[in-house]
């Protein structure tokens, strides 16, 4: 009987052994597979950063070489061309995978920062204050919002940017510390210019819903950059505010309209797209083409809140590879260089997501 015990109790042991020893096994494989998985998916990210890249500094050159042709900007140009693009970066070799660049007008958006005058930042600049509040009318009627306050979406704004007012409230619906300061969490405005549209959402009025829009309704962030900024006297920097009228949308256009002209925005746009798509640009290099547009003979825009060129844009450049994405997104200006003259793209922001 103990024999027989004893024979039981090694089988057992014996076993137990089996079982670890299989375990074991199935654990050293699933951490090799793990190994060569993790290395696969570090060698796909490696090559698609590369790729991106690569993508970012044929966008680079191709604005380059559209600044040598051009004196104008518009959709009719070299960069906004996806065929162009895409002929353009067919040149270039990858044994696996896709690569898709798209380069937009930074300056066919609002700039934020020009709302006050900078470099003193205090009061508002008035003709940005009456651009702002002509978008949003037309944005929040077009896209029927309800619920939001146009006076109060522009003073919180004046009040996050300006500086030097000892906190003093713009209007009766601006914001200042005290206000930010009862938030849960707390904040503080930033007095001074914004630096990323992130911040947009910490502004009293400037909801998600509205920045990014809900269902179908899109968002108001698209239209914003907090790009443009220029060498003022001295050290200081300033914002002109103007936008490139060749390639604002549709709601932007609307704001640079007077009130009385608003309808005519889509008039205006139907005709440069007319333009571009019969390449008559030389059109497009006389500051007040809009008026051939039908009914806008007699429309004129202020001056000062237009542009036919644009030297800051946004090259997004995306590679797929093992079905896998990764796209770099980068802000670049255009500009001369000091010592050789040569115009080159100089990076003002780069985002890889």
């Amino acid at each position: 009987m103990i024999l027989k015990s004893n024979k039981g109790v090694a089988i057992l042991v014996t076993l137990s052994f089996m079982a670890l020893a299989v375990a074991a096994t199935l654990e050293l494989h699933r951490r090799a597979r793990a190994a060569v998985s993790s290395t696969a998916l570090a060698r796909d990210r490696m090559l698609l950063e590369q790729m991106a890249e690569t993508g970012i500094q044929a966008a680079r050159a191709l604005l380059v070489k559209d600044k040598s042709q051009n004196e104008t900007d518009s959709f009719g140009d070299l960069w906004a061309d996806p065929v162009n693009i895409d002929e353009f970066l067919g040149e270039l070799k990858f044994e696996n995978g896709t690569l898709e660049v798209a380069i937009t007008d930074e300056m066919s958006r609002l700039q934020i920062n020009a709302l006050v005058q900078f470099p003193e930042g205090i009061e508002f600049n008035e003709t940005q204050r009456e651009l702002w509040d002509r978008f949003l009318s037309y944005w929040i009627e077009t896209n029927e919002i309800q619920d939001v306050d146009i006076t109060t979406l522009i003073n919180s704004m004046k009040d996050w940017l300006d500086s030097g007012d000892d906190d003093a409230i713009t209007g009766l619906s601006g914001a200042e510390s005290e206000y930010y300061q009862d938030l849960d969490p707390p904040d503080s405005p930033v007095d001074g210019p914004v630096r990323h549209l992130s911040e947009l959402g910490r502004i009293k009025g400037f909801t998600r819903e509205l920045l990014n829009g809900s269902g179908e309704t899109e968002g108001m962030e698209s239209y914003f950059t907090t790009f443009g900024v220029q060498a003022g006297e001295g050290t200081t920097a300033t914002w002109n505010g103007r936008i490139n009228i060749n390639t604002a949308g549709l709601a932007v256009i609307a704001a640079l309209l007077p009130v009385e002209s608003r309808d005519l925005a889509e008039s205006i746009l139907q005709y440069r797209q007319e333009l571009e798509q019969t390449e008559a640009l030389d059109v497009l290099s006389t500051p007040k083409w809009y008026q051939n547009a039908p009914g806008a003979a007699d429309v004129e825009i202020d001056p000062t809140l237009i542009s036919l060129t644009s030297d800051i844009f946004r090259i997004e450049s995306r590679a797929s590879l093992n079905d896998t994405t990764l796209s770099v997104i980068a802000i670049v200006r255009r500009q001369q260089a000091q010592n050789s003259g040569q115009w080159v793209c100089k990076a003002l922001r780069w985002q890889t997501k």
